[in-house]
């Protein structure tokens, strides 16, 4: 079991208590042991896609952190490192620019970690006593992704093919995600009325994904060469297991915030529409050229990918992201981000 492999992980779940002396300081301690419920991190994101045994695997390694009123429950021990929720309670946050909000355990908003969604908050404060849940960000990150691709492998759908036989026809409509079990396939192109031969696919190879995330039309063929088997993922699954934990999107000032922190801007259109108003510092690989990066990027350096509307560079950054790149995407685009309306 995951949980067994996991060295640093705790082997009970322990509540801690946090509270003030009359003189100021402030004390820590561990109570007696306190049970997590897994029917609780079902109501949480993305703990909601683990099955009942993972979740029962991962209740016994959470920390359930009991913060009292007025107290501010990162002052000793931050986020670094950890995923953290609000389960019971009410919790004020106040954000770089001054402004401020108050996060309710059980409400919509605290499905979510804190400090992921959105801006990053610099302080924070109980206004009541509050619960918080936290876990090893490690550990939640095999879990998710473990259960990810146990639920993937279930939700593809294995097909035979025939030489000659079409998967994929250029200008189709994208319906689906293929991975080639075995045999080979060409992909062609038409040039100026003629075919072009583009590549050859073999097994492992997979194909479809850019008219999936950028819902585009298809824009290439693909024909088997030999006899196969193919995976085929239908475009809902796609998006719900592949496309959206996948993509990272970022704001603007996040964008800018990892680019000054030595990320680099990746601009995904022509180089016509690239010259007319690219991004200071920002190199032109568009999209039809991103699969020619593989092995040429740095995969320790982070990117942030974009275009006039999230498109292309939804699917520049899938594919970066899909062979283990840090690949950001610029929410909104260009549009966006600059407040342009198409």
């Amino acid at each position: 079991m995951i949980a067994a492999s996991i060295d640093r992980a705790c082997c009970r779940t322990t509540r801690f208590s946090i509270f003030e002396k009359e003189d100021g300081c402030r004390l820590e301690s561990a109570m007696s042991a306190t049970e997590v419920r897994s029917q609780t991190l079902k109501t949480l994101e993305p703990l909601s896609s683990l099955s009942e045994a993972r979740l029962s695997e991962l209740a016994e390694l959470c920390h359930l952190e009991s913060v009292g009123r007025n107290m501010d429950p990162f002052r000793a021990r931050g986020l670094a490192g950890q995923v953290v929720y609000l389960v019971h309670g009410e919790l004020a946050l106040t954000y770089p620019d001054g402004s401020s909000t108050v996060l309710v355990g059980g409400s919509d908003d605290a499905r979510y970690p804190l400090g992921r969604r959105g801006r990053a908050f610099t302080s924070a404060k109980a206004i009541t006593d509050v619960e918080l849940i936290r876990i090893d960000e490690d550990l939640l990150d095999i879990m998710v992704t473990w259960a990810n691709i146990d639920e993937l492998l279930r939700r593809f759908k294995r097909v035979e093919v025939k030489k000659g036989d079409v998967v994929i026809r250029e200008g189709g409509e994208g319906d689906f995600y293929y991975v080639i079990e075995s045999g080979k396939c060409k992909v062609e192109r038409m040039v100026g009325g003629v075919s072009m031969l583009l590549a050859e696919l073999k097994s492992g190879n997979a194909f479809g994904e850019e008219a999936l995330v950028s819902e585009a039309k298809r824009n290439a063929t693909i024909t088997m060469k030999t006899d196969g088997m193919i995976l085929r993922l239908n475009k809902r699954d796609f998006n719900e297991l592949l496309r959206e934990p996948l993509m990272h999107r970022v704001s603007m000032e996040d964008a800018r915030q990892r680019i000054a922190n030595g990320g680099q801007w990746i601009d995904v259109r022509y180089p016509s529409e690239y010259q007319y108003d690219k991004l200071a510092g920002a190199i032109n690989i568009p999209l039809s050229e991103i699969r020619d990066t593989f092995g040429v990027l740095d995969k320790d350096r982070e990117y942030v990918l974009y275009c006039q509307s999230e498109r292309r560079s939804a699917a520049a950054a899938f594919l970066l992201a899909q062979h283990g790149y840090r690949a950001f995407l610029l929410a909104g685009g260009l549009w966006g981000g600059r407040g342009r309306s198409p």
